[in-house]
């Protein structure tokens, strides 16, 4: 493996929402667990409810995505064998009501102005939604999780109802749309990919090359 400075730096695009970027996170502590070091995160938010989203910025849950109940029985399934798979127990296997709009403007904020802590806030705002079932869109809620990560919660409210912010995020996720990302989780390195919750060995096949 190189030892230069970001021979372990993966990009990574995804919304907390979806259930296979929480699996997808869990595959790559599986394969931190085989290595010496761990993996730095470029975290890219990437926004799944665009198609339904209003210019207010707000979800219009009547909009026919094209998502009917097939597609979320066969996802519920997807979810249970990659839960059975990675050995994790989920409290939830969709959020369709839940909005991250909120929680991806907060993650945005934390991971510029306290980079050192934005993975464990991160990480607790995925188990948040994906282990205790709570409402990621609440700004008291990502409040309370930046305080158990030493950040001041009123920083985080203020900084998601900056509409500078909002707007720096909204363009985030037209980047990752120019950038020819079509769904989450997608991992990038040194120009190649793997999209979906991969198994820790293609992620090992993608990082380190073997």
């Amino acid at each position: 493996m190189s030892d230069s400075q970001n021979s372990d730096r993966v990009t990574v695009y995804s919304d907390y929402v979806c259930p296979f970027c929480y699996l997808g996170r869990k595959s790559l502590e599986r394969y931190e667990e085989r290595r010496d070091d761990t993996v730095e995160i470029d975290w890219h938010p990437f926004d799944l409810r665009s198609g339904k989203r209003n210019p207010d910025g707000n979800i219009n849950h009547g909009v026919d995505d094209g998502k009917d109940d097939a597609y979320y029985e066969q996802a519920r399934e997807n979810v249970r064998r990659l839960q059975e798979k990675y050995d994790v127990e989920m409290a939830q296997e969709i959020a369709t009501d839940i909005d991250s709009l909120s929680a991806q403007i907060a993650s945005f904020y934390v991971k510029e102005a306290y980079s050192d802590r934005w993975r464990a806030f991160d990480e607790a705002i995925l188990d948040a939604l994906w282990q205790d079932g709570r409402d990621i869109g609440d700004s008291d809620v990502l409040a309370e999780i930046a305080e158990n990560e030493g950040i001041d919660g009123d920083e985080v409210r203020e900084a998601i109802e900056d509409e500078e912010r909002q707007e720096r995020v909204h363009g985030k996720f037209a980047e990752a749309q120019q950038r020819g990302i079509t769904g989450v989780p997608t991992f990038t390195y040194e120009g190649y990919a793997a999209r979906g919750a991969v198994p820790p060995e293609q992620l090992e096949r993608l990082i380190d090359g073997v």
